[in-house]
Formats: structure tokens, sequence, C-alpha cells
């Protein structure tokens, strides 16, 4: 009798000691199915499809280092062009996530098309223009008004584009200003040797000497400041470009494109956005959505 019940004992803590492992194991194994799907998710590679105006290449180009090195299972992916374009291609159904505009304008366009609800623009930078001419000056040009002078060959970018829209702005405003006369902005016009599809267009066209002048914003021209030479457009004719941003409705990865968003407006983002010479997006005008939006 004291055989068996030593054998029995035996086996008892065996398979007691076995239970002791084995229970933990499959209790581990249970926790990890039920937490393995979203805490796989966090790291599994992400690609964030970035559209943005022309001029903000640069600035979201680092931006978008320092956002990938902070998340580094997100690839950032820019499309880069002008904001009339982008909008469009967004209506049409391009698979976008976030939306930089350079003005409230094409922002609303998406916004519009269903593409973007208006709550959620935020206002991250300002921009302003200046008027460039190459470092060999060809056209002698020296003043706002040599822009008007026969025989100058200046470059501006479309009407639909954002720029070209402040550049035709600061020329009515110019042709109401004495110094500058009501002809000005049909004898600048009439010089106007073709109109780009973006900024980058514009500054390329100028700063490689296939035109003598153009009118882009003053982000751009500091890009190319060892081929260009600017000439300041005054406060009072000058128009301030306001950047809006905003996650597009139909992404898949809408809490990464709040991420970059907030990147963005952070402190670290709003510092690079100024190394490129943009204003703080806090400061000066504001998004506003459309009527009824």
């Amino acid at each position: 009798m004291r055989h068996r019940s030593t054998r029995a004992a035996s086996i008892f803590c065996r398979r007691s000691s076995g239970a002791a492992i084995i229970l933990p194991l499959l209790l581990t194994l249970l926790l990890s199915a039920c937490n393995g799907p979203s805490g796989a998710a966090s790291s599994q590679p992400v690609t964030l499809n970035v559209f943005a105006a022309a001029s903000l290449q640069a600035a979201f180009t680092d931006i978008g280092d320092a956002f990938h090195t902070a998340h580094p299972n997100v690839t950032v992916t820019f499309n880069f062009g002008g904001s009339d374009a982008l909008a469009t291609q967004i209506n049409q159904g391009a698979p976008a996530d976030v939306f930089a505009s350079a003005n409230i304008k094409q922002m609303n366009v998406a916004v519009q098309g269903g593409q973007i609800t208006s709550s959620s623009v935020q206002t991250f930078a300002h921009n302003r223009l200046v008027v460039i001419y190459p470092k060999n000056n060809p056209a002698h040009i020296a003043t706002l008004q040599d822009l008007a002078k026969t025989g100058v060959h200046l470059v501006l970018a479309a009407q639909a584009v954002p720029v070209g829209q402040y550049a035709l702005d600061f020329l009515t405003k110019a042709s109401a200003d004495p110094s500058f006369g009501a002809s000005y902005k049909d004898a600048v016009l009439k010089n106007v040797v073709s109109y780009e599809a973006d900024v980058k267009s514009v500054l390329t066209k100028v700063a490689l000497g296939e035109a003598d002048a153009g009118i882009v914003y003053i982000t751009d021209a500091k890009t190319k400041a060892d081929s260009v030479t600017t000439i300041d457009i005054p406060d009072a004719l000058n128009s301030i470009a306001v950047y809006p941003i905003a996650p597009v409705k139909g992404s898949q990865r809408a809490d990464v494109a709040q991420q970059f968003i907030s990147a963005v407006l952070s402190a670290q983002g709003q510092a690079t956005l100024a190394k490129y010479g943009f204003v703080a997006g806090s400061s000066g005008p504001q998004y506003t959505p459309p009527a009824g939006a």
C-alpha cells in the first residue's frame, strides 16, 4: 500500500507539474490570439498618399521624411501639382488620403465634390508673391513697372492655379495705383509668353533663362536663390495665400492621415515650413467653408 501510494503521488505530481506548464502556455496563446491582429496592424507597412500644392514640395518632403522616422512602417507618397488639378483628381476618385491646397477655392472644390468634410479643414500656412528674374537679367528688370516694358518675356501660372489667380489679382490692384497706371495690367499680360500648369514650372523656366521674368511664391524663389533674383511686391498689392489641409473622406488610412496632419501643424512641422519661407498657419486669414457646407 505504501508503494502504490507513493507511485500515485508521483503520477499526480507529474500531472500537476504538466498542468502548471500547459495552462499558462494556453493562456498566453489565447491572449496572443485576441491581441495579435490589432497589435500587428500597428506595425504593418502603410502607404499614405498626400496630394499637395507644388509650392509645398521642399517643405513637405522634409516633413514626410521626419514623419517616416517617427513612424517607420509608414511610407509617405506625395503627388505634387497645381491645386486645381489635384482637387479634380480627388473628386474623380484618385486614391488620396490627405489634400493640402495653396488656396481656399480649390479646397472648397473638393468639399463641394463630397470628398472633404469642411469641419475637418485646417489652415496650416500662408505665403506671398514675388517677381523673379534670371541672375543675368537679360531684360534689365529693376522695378515692378518694368514688367510692362515692350519685349519682356513673362511667364505666369494659369489662372486656374492659385498662384496664377494671385498674380492677376496683383496686376488688377497695381492698375488702380497711379504709380503704375490704368493700362499696366493689359501691358503686362501682352508680355506673357506662356501660362504654366503650376508654380514650379514658372520657377524652372525663369531659372533656366527661358523667360525674362515670372511671378511665384516667395517660398519657391528661396529654393532657387542661386539662379533667380527677386523683387518684392508691396503688401497693399500682394495677396496672402491661405494653405488649408484636410483628410480625404474615402481614405482607408484615416488615423494615419490625421497623424500626418497633426505633424504638419506641430511645432516641428511649422518650423520646417518657416525654414522655407512660409508664414505660420495660426496667423493671417483662415479657411472659410463654402456656403451651405
